[in-house]
């Protein structure tokens, strides 16, 4: 991991992104820090060209987004048209829908349907991620959603964007997930997990109990180009819970 390749998921700081001029001074904000990449998502109904033209003039790039999934499905073309002028490759899905979410048969309706859309954006030189939650580890027909998920869709048009918070609340292992989607995640989502009064809750990176240094070791393996901060929940301003982050996590790249 190097410094470059760490970036901020615009999603933290969703309350400062509603309108340009605030997306603008967010974007500042997050340059200033370090950051030199971002992941768009959860902005408000900003024009794709002037995200783009902040972007530029802030000297950040593009890496991922989430765009919503109803987007895919009726309207994939101007996502292709969007991503291509943003000289972003990977589209983010940051949720299964809930009509999917009905037991082993929604799950492969899901993993087929992501399979057809990530084949044709495969076909325009971009990569389709997936972002799961908790619920995709409850257990179907002796498997977790997720693994339904991964061995059902096509290896070769959908890819996996492992938030390690979520594996963790889960009950999974962060690091055994990032082997098991070895070659099928080049986007990461990174937030720690602290226990406060007996409870799990979001921290910022190195501020919790999770094994950054074995989950980064198996990010380095198997080939991630982006590592994303995204913090759902912050204890105060998110931009500050983005500096911890950053600063730590850059205390750890090559």
């Amino acid at each position: 991991m190097k410094k470059n390749q760490i970036a901020a998921q615009l999603y933290t700081v969703r309350s400062f992104t509603k309108t340009a001029e605030d997306l603008d001074a967010a974007l500042q904000k997050i340059k200033a820090i370090g950051y030199d990449a971002v992941q768009v998502s959860g902005i408000g109904p900003i024009a794709p060209e002037a995200v783009l033209e902040m972007c530029q003039r802030r000297g950040l790039t593009i890496c991922a987004t989430h765009v919503p999934f109803e987007w895919l499905l009726q309207d994939l073309d101007n996502v292709i048209k969007v991503h291509k002028a943003w000289n972003c490759r990977y589209v983010g899905i940051g949720s299964m829908p809930p009509a999917y979410r009905t037991g082993l048969s929604g799950y492969q309706e899901m993993a087929r349907t992501l399979s057809e859309i990530g084949a044709k954006l495969s076909e325009a030189g971009l990569g389709l991620i997936y972002h799961n939650h908790k619920f995709e580890f409850e257990k179907i027909a002796g498997k977790t959603g997720l693994e339904w998920l991964l061995e059902e869709s096509d290896a070769a048009h959908v890819g996996f964007e492992l938030d390690m918070y979520w594996v963790q609340a889960g009950g999974a292992n962060p690091v055994n997930w990032v082997l098991k989607v070895d070659g099928r995640m080049k986007v990461v989502h990174l937030k720690d997990m602290a226990i406060v009064n007996d409870t799990q809750t979001f921290a910022e990176i190195g501020e919790g109990n999770m094994d950054w240094p074995a989950v980064l070791d198996a990010c380095r393996a198997t080939g991630v180009e982006w590592y994303v901060v995204e913090q759902d929940v912050c204890p105060g301003d998110p931009f500050e819970s983005l500096a911890l982050s950053y600063h730590t996590l850059s205390g750890w790249a090559e």
